[in-house]
């Protein structure tokens, strides 16, 4: 058996990596249970903007690519974007408790 790193992990890492101004910061975490696979994503706090985009319109491109990439390996995968510790959002209108969604 080899510890070759599955298609849709491998994906993410190539595509933010690419985005971002400190790729090494990147780091995917893959779980698989019985509604698919979920890969969280987590990089440097600088880079949040850039993964993101405005209105989250990056983060959504990004799940839309992720789902091609798990119909062609017959999986279904979903994205979490880890929020950096100390994260540098501001209060939300509907609420500052409610998190954001990504």
């Amino acid at each position: 058996m080899t510890n070759a790193i599955p298609a849709d992990q491998e994906f993410l890492e190539y595509l933010i990596k690419s985005l971002v101004d400190h790729p090494e910061d990147v780091k995917v975490d893959r779980k698989v249970d019985e509604m698919g696979v979920l890969l969280t994503l987590r990089v440097n706090p600088m880079d949040m903007g850039q993964v993101v985009g405005r209105q989250g319109a990056t983060a959504k491109s990004i799940r839309s690519l992720l789902k091609i990439v798990g119909v062609k390996n017959n999986a279904r995968v979903n994205l979490k974007i880890e929020e950096p510790e100390g994260g540098m959002r501001q209060p939300r209108a509907d609420g500052p408790d409610k998190p954001l969604d990504y």
